[in-house]
């Protein structure tokens, strides 16, 4: 399993929360929070960034007709408001929890200021994973603004197969195990439940995948 999430095998919760620092860890406190309980909205001060020890964490913003545009859907070990340390005063998204035991490591900015100019492969960790998360991001938006649903779909997996999925050996499939509900992908692809829905059983359909709540299995081609 590979994702781009993690860094020559170092989960980023990890290296980055200040309970692994003694500096840190006496004053440091996790944040709790339940399904549909925002971290931050847009607009507010930036000043933190947050690493998610538990639960899931949505990442959008609203449109001026006050449409919901879902950038991101983050796990366990993933970074967020990440923007504050390159210098943004404000937040342009909103931060949602979208799981019941969501558990959130915030730290300040000037604290990770502080842990980048004393380590200078901490610092580069951090700038290295700002940057794979705006070319994900890029990517996303390109195929929201000029794909179809199904192509959208289609490259979707392929990401989702890169980050969380691993060959089979016996059979040759791509075996996928992710995170996601079929809500979260729907957000992700820009469609709804009831589409998406169609679209993985048009896909099961043509041999292309099987799939089930836990998993989704790309099939091997037969020559």
């Amino acid at each position: 399993m590979q994702s781009m999430w993690f860094f020559d095998d170092v989960n980023l919760f990890k290296v980055l929360c200040p309970h692994k620092f003694k500096a840190y860890k006496k004053d440091h406190d996790f944040d709790a929070y339940k399904k549909k309980d925002y971290i931050y909205f847009e607009d507010d001060s930036a000043n933190k960034v947050y690493l998610i020890e538990k639960g899931k964490v949505k990442i959008g913003y609203y449109t001026d007709t006050g449409d919901e545009v879902v950038k991101a859907i983050l796990s366990k070990g993933e970074l967020f408001g990440e923007k504050a340390i390159l210098g943004d005063n404000k937040r342009d998204e909103f931060a949602q929890s979208i799981d019941n035991k969501t558990s959130i490591c915030p730290i300040g900015v000037s604290t990770m200021h502080d842990l980048m100019r004393d380590n200078q492969t901490f610092s580069f960790k951090v700038y290295k994973f700002i940057g794979f998360k705006f070319k994900k991001l890029e990517r996303r938006l390109q195929l929201l603004l000029f794909k179809d649903t199904k192509t959208r779909l289609v490259e979707f997996l392929d990401e989702l197969c890169s980050d969380y999925g691993y060959d089979c050996q016996k059979i040759g499939d791509h075996v996928i195990k992710h995170p996601y509900t079929q809500k979260d992908m729907a957000s992700l692809i820009g469609t709804s439940r009831s589409t998406l829905n169609i679209l993985l059983n048009e896909l099961k359909e043509e041999n292309y995948l099987n799939f089930n709540r836990k998993e989704i299995r790309i099939l091997k081609k037969i020559a």
